[in-house]
């Protein structure tokens, strides 16, 4: 069977890229599909995840202006999915113009939406604007337009069907980057860790404000922080307005993440929404138990409250604080909590979700 993803890039380090590296290649090689992917103004940078090489790539070059992206991205498309002959199509693109793609290409074979984020992702921030809030509304209307043609809905947990009025909806979680031969963490060092890109949408500054309380009752403890960096949110001034920066430390993204679960003690997840929480099943198979605020969507799908972890109400920085300081004052329960994560990671193991993939697909075809 002939597999087409659609997407934009797939050469950075976040989760999108991340979870089409694992499925990508697992379809090719282990389930014998003829994998396609078509990326935008990827050109030859190199991919950061490991993709396999069993996959054939298409990359399509456009403008800058928008009537000319427009105009070519659509007889760029139509043109090279006509010459693939998919049998069916896969689309990750989170913008707009995804939801539009069975219009655009008039659906030359079946098609599913996978979508990767929670609709929060269209606030900025906290503040309510009339404007954008109308703006946002009739973005919402145009998803659920163009959502209805596809033959399958994909969204990753239970509640991100609430956000998604449509019947052709169906949840596939994510799968676990690691699962076989996984180091365990001893979970002795006095590091507590946070994964992923700052900006919104991940509420570092929240971390930041919680670790104060943190820091006053355990000083010898450390935040380690791993993502790109976005210097415009000033998030190490903060640290020194908040007089904690001698114990938070901010590194780039890495591709052996996997040693920096294992040497770290206690995970944290301070996002205001998300998509999944791919981080949270990333800690957990490694032993690590994790501090997660239940945004919508996916910690509350993941964690279960006092027994692998602890969901805390989302935006209660004290709440969030008080369970950090828990852990690490009860060592026993941070052991008993990162075996009982590991074994609640098992359930997002690869070979699982790829075959709920491959059970979806050849039900279509």
């Amino acid at each position: 069977m002939k597999l087409l993803y659609i997407t934009n890039q797939i050469c950075g380090a976040a989760g999108l890229e991340r979870v089409l590296s694992i499925k990508a290649k697992m379809l090719a090689e282990d389930f014998n599909y003829d994998v396609h992917i078509i990326t935008l103004n990827q050109d030859d940078t190199p991919l950061f995840y490991d993709f396999g090489n069993a996959i054939t790539y298409h990359d399509i070059s456009l403008p800058n202006g928008k009537i000319g992206y427009v105009k070519t991205y659509m007889s760029e498309m139509k043109s090279l999915v006509k010459t693939i002959n998919p049998d069916i199509i896969s689309v990750c693109d989170d913008g707009l113009k995804g939801f539009f793609l069975p219009l655009i290409l008039g659906k030359p074979c079946k098609m599913i939406y996978e979508r990767h984020v929670s609709k929060e992702i269209e606030k900025e921030n906290d503040t309510f604007n009339l404007f954008k809030w109308l703006k946002q509304k009739l973005t919402y209307n145009l998803m659920y337009f163009g959502g209805s043609f596809y033959d399958k809905f994909v969204v990753l947990t239970k509640g991100n069907l609430n956000e998604w009025p449509l019947k052709n909806t169906v949840v596939i979680n994510n799968p676990l980057s690691f699962a076989d031969n996984v180091p365990t963490s001893n979970l002795s060092s006095k590091i507590v860790l946070a994964v992923g890109r700052q900006d919104y949408q991940k509420g570092y500054e929240r971390l930041l404000e919680s670790w104060v309380n943190v820091q006053k009752v355990h000083p010898d403890w450390h935040l380690h922080i791993y993502g790109k960096k976005k210097p415009e949110l000033q998030l190490s001034e903060l640290t020194k307005t908040l007089k904690i920066e001698k114990s938070v430390s901010f590194f780039d993204p890495v591709k052996n993440i996997s040693n920096v679960y294992k040497n770290s003690s206690i995970f944290t997840l301070s996002s205001r929404y998300e998509g999944f929480g791919m981080v949270l099943t990333e800690a957990m198979v490694h032993g690590v138990p994790c501090v997660s605020f239940d945004c919508p969507y996916g910690p509350s799908d993941i964690v279960d409250h006092s027994e692998n972890g602890f969901l805390i109400p989302n935006g209660d920085v004290k709440g969030f604080s008080d369970a950090i300081i828990q852990l690490i004052s009860n060592t026993t329960l941070r052991y008993d909590m990162g075996k009982a994560a590991k074994e609640k990671a098992m359930v997002f193991k690869p070979e699982k979700i790829l075959n709920t993939w491959d059970t979806l697909f050849r039900s279509l075809n």
